[in-house]
């Protein structure tokens, strides 16, 4: 379950950073979130056996980030900082769930019109103090959860999910390393950017807009060389697509009953 999962998620990566690396250069493309990415596969030939095994896949993978959340099988533990991470793993579960649903909708059209991933989405439910304190909570969760991405970076935490040391091919060794560190640097970025845009409509009580990855790939855009970053920030998610499908093929699971 865990390693097609990881499969899914790696294509979803790799098209979002291939379609917005080609935006960022004019050379065709988009700039695309998790969302523009089913739509796009729907597009293609064979778009409906696409959605299929793209929808199977992402279930797989929230299947097994709610079997680390609730089963704990690798015993991360029960202290705050293991609570804080299987808190987190629910959370990923929740969110690739709700992408491989919308994966199923697209299949009997019930899913939402083409281009409505991208912000602009407004909520009565948002309005007012309660909007802003959600808004808070998610801009806070993001920030987090975007420093964590860097610090696995800058630590090399990521490899220990590899007994990288116990790998003896150089090649091998220096593809896990540099896709890992380049994809969680990029993630982070994109995350970091992601809980400004949160905490700053938290702060101005203005939660009508909601913004998405695509708004985060705009705002790179728009900045000083923006192009040129931005084609940096989407090489590094396709970097961070091939070391999900070097999970897939070796990341090492351990067993917490045998630790």
């Amino acid at each position: 379950m865990a390693r097609t999962g990881y499969v899914a998620k790696g294509s979803v990566y790799a098209i979002t950073g291939v379609l917005t690396f080609m935006a960022a250069f004019s050379l065709g493309g988009q700039k695309t979130g998790k969302l523009q990415v089913i739509e796009f596969l729907e597009k293609q030939p064979f778009g409906n056996a696409l959605l299929i095994l793209i929808g199977l896949g992402l279930l797989c993978y929230a299947g097994w980030r709610f079997i680390q959340s609730i089963s704990d099988p690798e015993d991360i533990g029960s202290d705050k900082k293991a609570k804080a991470k299987r808190t987190g793993f629910f959370v990923s579960g929740l969110i690739y769930l709700g992408l491989a649903i919308y994966s199923f909708m697209q299949l009997i059209n019930m899913g939402p019109s083409s281009g409505s991933g991208g912000g602009g989405q407004s909520s009565s439910f948002l309005a007012g103090q309660t909007g802003v304190y959600i808004f808070a909570i998610i801009g806070t969760a993001l920030a987090v959860a975007g420093f964590f991405q860097i610090k696995k970076a800058y630590t090399n935490e990521f490899l220990k999910k590899f007994n990288y040391k116990s790998i003896s091919e150089e090649k091998r060794r220096k593809t896990i390393k540099n896709t890992g560190y380049l994809g969680l640097i990029s993630r982070g970025i994109i995350l970091g950017i992601l809980a400004f845009f949160f905490i700053r409509a938290a702060i101005e009580s203005n939660t009508s807009d909601i913004k998405s990855t695509t708004d985060a790939f705009s705002f790179i855009q728009d900045s000083a060389y923006g192009s040129w970053l931005l084609g940096a920030v989407a090489a590094g998610l396709v970097c961070y697509a091939i070391y999900m499908f070097m999970m897939a093929r070796y990341r090492q699971f351990q067993d917490g009953e045998n630790e």
